[in-house]
């Protein structure tokens, strides 16, 4: 497992523990950090229109297409870090 690997799990436990719960477009930031640095770009289907956290997320998330996994882990370590 490389260094970056361990720091970006290490940032997703330590994310759980925060002293205040961040607003709602922080959130959206980790998440879609999150996803990008695990997963890679967005490929799945927009949620309908019903299903508006599904599609804040999915925008989130989608908004970070192209950004490499690295990049999108370091920034969700700098992000989980200035928030602890």
């Amino acid at each position: 497992m490389s260094a970056l690997k361990a720091k970006f799990e290490a940032a997703a436990a330590s994310s759980k523990n925060l002293t205040e719960r961040p607003d709602n477009a922080t959130l959206l930031k980790i998440y879609a950090l999150y996803k990008q640095g695990s997963v890679g770009d967005n490929t799945e289907k927009r949620p309908g229109f019903t299903d508006m956290v599904g599609r804040a997320k999915w925008d989130a998330w989608n908004g970070l297409k192209g950004t490499s996994e690295k990049d999108a882990m370091q920034q969700y370590i700098d992000l989980i870090k200035s928030l602890s």
